[in-house]
C-alpha cells in the first residue's frame, strides 16, 4: 500500500496498473465510486499534481487474515487540480489487499471525508 500510495503521488499509471486488482473499486466519504480504469486514467491526464499524498508517521496498520488483508492509515493530501483549484487535507482510509498468485492485488478501499481543520 506504500508503494501504491507512492505511484499516486507521482502520477504513476504504470504502477498502479499493476497493484490493483481488475474489479477494484474505492468509494469516498461522499459516496463516489471509482475503479480501477478511473484510477489509471486520472494518472494518466494528470488530473491533480500532488505536493503531499503520504500517510502520516505511526498512522498506519496492517491487519491480516489469511489471503486477505487490511490497510489503515490518516493520509495527508495537498496539490492543485488540473483545474487550477488547491486542495489540502486529511482523511482516514482502509485498503484491503486479497493475496493472489501475482501477489497481493488491491481489491477494495473506503475513504472518510476530509477531516474538519481542527482534526489535523
Amino acid at each position: 500500500d506504500t508503494e501504491f500510495q507512492a505511484a499516486v503521488k507521482r502520477n504513476d499509471a504504470a504502477t498502479i496498473k499493476r497493484i490493483q486488482a481488475d474489479d477494484m473499486i474505492l468509494i469516498t466519504g461522499r459516496g463516489a465510486v471509482f475503479t480501477k480504469a478511473d484510477h489509471v486514467a486520472a494518472a494518466e491526464n494528470r488530473e491533480r499534481i500532488y505536493e503531499i499524498q503520504d500517510e502520516l508517521a505511526g498512522t498506519q496498520t496492517v491487519r491480516v487474515w489469511g489471503d486477505t488483508a487490511v490497510v489503515t492509515a490518516l493520509l495527508h493530501i495537498k496539490g492543485v487540480a488540473k483545474d487550477g483549484k488547491a486542495f489540502d487535507y486529511k482523511l482516514w482510509f482502509s485498503d484491503t489487499y486479497a493475496r493472489t498468485a501475482a501477489g497481493w492485488k488491491y481489491v477494495f478501499g473506503q475513504a472518510s471525508l476530509p477531516l474538519p481543520a481542527e482534526a489535523h
